[in-house]
């Protein structure tokens, strides 16, 4: 009868399908992996740390123990337990950077794009004026004039940020707007507000999230130089920065205590690199045509 006839499995949905694509690329599995241990250790840093990041031991650059597992630094303070809030701190800063950018360049990307025209140009003039301060120096006349803190370094590093999203978003949303969809919608009588909003922001997500995972990295990698300058994260609070300006001083009599936040911070920019990649190879376009 018609009503038992099978019509075999269904066909595998875009989430299920973007999920294959990913876990087959073993490399950027390698990276997310890595990259959700330290969230992990970073969340549950009080409890897989043995002591207090400020706590100090009679010991003073020592190598790796029973006691400390990775050794202390020049004040006695165990490695093993700042590497762990540092991860924390470092993660947190990677995050603010990240949204805060994205917040103020989707806006300034999706308007460009979409209107083009006067508003275009007055938008990307103001992003190549940002783009004309070599980044790291930017981020350091931020800093300098918000205070040595945290959020107020996030934020420095954030604004070095907004002009490359605000570019890739407008070259998607200008790749987008002339699709036959847009200009049907827009002969039905549809608004600005509602085609940005139900059209062309969800067409411009996927290369949106491939750049946000890359951002992460970078960010990472600038809040750990901001923090070895001084302009982040202030002693005696743990950060994989802070931790690399305290042993720099004794990196040829003991290196030990430098390699290790030099080494995680390499890992997890790495990682989010390689996250980034698969990302895009797995959302990408020329993929999803040569593979099933």
């Amino acid at each position: 009868m018609i009503g038992l006839i099978d019509d075999g499995p269904a066909p595998p949905t875009d989430a299920r399908r973007f999920l294959s694509r990913f876990a087959q690329d073993r490399v950027a599995m390698a990276g997310a992996l890595f990259v959700l241990l330290v969230i992990v250790i970073a969340i549950l840093a009080p409890d897989v740390s043995r002591y207090s990041p400020t706590a100090n031991f009679p010991v003073i650059n020592a190598g790796p123990s029973g006691a400390h597992w990775l050794g202390t630094d020049d004040v006695g303070r165990d490695l093993w337990s700042r590497l762990v809030y540092g991860a924390r701190i470092s993660l947190e800063a990677s995050t603010i950077v990240v949204t805060l950018a994205l917040l103020v360049s989707l806006p300034i990307g999706l308007v460009a794009g979409y209107f083009s025209g006067r508003t275009d140009n007055v938008l990307m003039r103001l992003m190549d004026a940002m783009f004309a301060f070599p980044p790291l120096i930017l981020a350091i006349t931020v800093a300098a004039l918000l205070g040595r803190s945290l959020h107020n370094e996030s934020i420095a590093i954030a604004v070095t940020f907004v002009p490359g999203f605000a570019r890739v978003i407008r070259g998607q949303v200008l790749a987008v707007r002339e699709e036959t969809f847009i200009e049907a919608s827009r002969s039905l009588g549809a608004g600005p507000l509602r085609m940005i909003g139900r059209h062309i922001l969800p067409n411009v997500a996927s290369p949106l999230i491939i750049q946000a995972a890359v951002s992460f990295g970078y960010a990472l990698l600038a809040e750990a130089g901001l923090s070895f300058l001084g302009l982040g994260v202030q002693p005696p609070s743990a950060s994989w920065g802070v931790m690399l300006q305290e042993a720099y001083q004794f990196i040829l009599s003991d290196p030990w205590a430098t390699i290790i936040p030099g080494l995680a911070i390499a890992l997890t920019v790495l990682s989010f690199n390689l996250v980034g990649d698969g990302l895009r190879d797995a959302l990408g376009r020329g993929r999803e045509r040569g593979r099933p």
